[in-house]
């Protein structure tokens, strides 16, 4: 990665920041991408609304995590490749340590005032997404051809379904932007701070080839647990366009068609992973602590890392071309639709998964209402109201 040297406090700064948000950034993707918004864009300005949008919309693009994958790009625009790393480390670590934890223990999550918390915590991101979806609704839709665009993805992804609801209305929204938006005014989005090199482009999309035909390659001549589970969390990580639920499917294959984690226990890692913060990718650790009964923490980490690397891969090797796409005139006019269809598509999953999984009722919903004021009105910080919102879940449990 091409980046110049930066000062160890700009390092910290962004580990601790990422950091704050892996203890606290409930409720899936979609929420994620909230908190990332909330805290980057509209907090500490470390990137604008159009770059961030871009971002999302190239994540939702690329095969992945989408939301970590930003994370990722985050860390290296404000500190480079240690800024990257760093971001990526203290984002994924908390989620995947206290997986690990689970299942070493499964009694962790027990007990009606944890049930409280969660519940509490699931409702925070009901706040914090729609407080997202509205502030990039005001930036990125202020004209009815956006507006239009944004709806017709909610529409995409409400009827065709899944990721290729998401992707179809990307394509479609990107399209229309084509022919609607080329005259849309305010800044050009012609330029990103992301430097990564054409030779680590070149280097990240080769190592993302090699390791997918070259796993498999391995496993086959070299029959062993570990290298079956390598290549089966690298498929994973580098085929599924979506990331989050959308990867458990390939997983349940993997792990529980094959007989190395039994049904229960795999639905028993996934109740867990739902209801603590992070990336749900990270729940390939609890896979992989399960999967040994010997080495259970270094097969977690590997299992980690071997879902998480081509995701990263395949953003290093697109991000050297990015700001040449993005200085053509029509590349403008595309993404402006594309950004729009991103709104469309948060918009969606405010109410699939966010809203409907955690508003069961009405003191669900005036506790979500609070915390959507309290960002929006008063606004506090994500992680007040996180507070706020599961001490609120308790006081609706008890």
């Amino acid at each position: 990665m091409a980046s110049t040297p930066v000062a160890r406090p700009r390092i910290r700064e962004i580990f601790l920041a990422f950091l704050a948000l892996g203890l606290t950034s409930f409720g899936g993707p979609a929420a994620h991408l909230g908190y990332f918004r909330n805290e980057f864009v509209a907090r500490r300005g470390w990137l604008s609304e159009q770059d961030y949008a871009d971002l999302v919309a190239l994540c939702q693009f690329l095969p992945g995590p989408a939301s970590s994958q930003t994370g990722f790009a985050i860390g290296l625009l404000r500190g480079g490749g240690w800024g990257a790393a760093a971001a990526w480390t203290a984002f994924t670590l908390p989620s995947a340590i206290i997986l690990v934890a689970f299942a070493l223990s499964a009694n962790l999550l027990e007990g009606p005032l944890s049930q409280g918390i969660l519940h509490g915590l699931k409702i925070a991101a009901v706040a914090v997404v729609a407080h997202a979806v509205l502030g990039m609704a005001r930036n990125l839709c202020p004209d009815q051809q956006r507006t239009g665009i944004a709806l017709a993805a909610v529409l995409l992804v409400v009827f065709v379904g899944g990721t290729a609801g998401q992707l179809s209305a990307i394509v479609v929204g990107g399209l229309a932007g084509l022919f609607l938006c080329t005259s849309a005014s305010g800044d050009a989005t012609g330029h990103s701070s992301l430097a990564v090199s054409s030779g680590t482009g070149r280097l990240s999309a080769s190592l993302y080839v090699l390791l997918l035909a070259g796993l498999p390659a391995l496993a086959w001549l070299t029959p062993g647990t570990l290298l079956d589970m390598l290549d089966g969390f690298y498929r994973s990580g580098a085929l599924v366009f979506g990331g989050g639920h959308v990867v458990l499917p390939l997983l349940e294959a993997e792990v529980v068609q094959t007989g190395q984690v039994t049904a229960d226990e795999f639905l028993a890692g996934y109740g867990a992973a739902q209801a603590i913060p992070g990336p749900l990718f990270t729940f390939s650790a609890y896979l992989g602590a399960i999967m040994s009964p010997t080495a259970p923490v270094v097969w977690a980490a590997l299992a980690l890392l071997a879902i998480f690397l081509p995701g990263i891969l395949i953003l290093l090797a697109v991000l050297p071309h990015w700001n040449h796409f993005r200085r053509w005139h029509r590349a403008q006019a595309l993404m402006r639709g594309a950004n729009a269809a991103v709104v469309g598509i948060l918009g969606a999953a405010l109410y699939q998964p966010v809203f409907t999984s955690a508003i069961i009722g009405p003191r669900e919903f005036a506790l979500a209402l609070t915390g959507f004021l309290l960002l929006s009105v008063w606004k506090l910080p994500a992680w007040a109201v996180v507070i706020v919102m599961a001490a609120g879940g308790v006081m609706i449990g008890a």
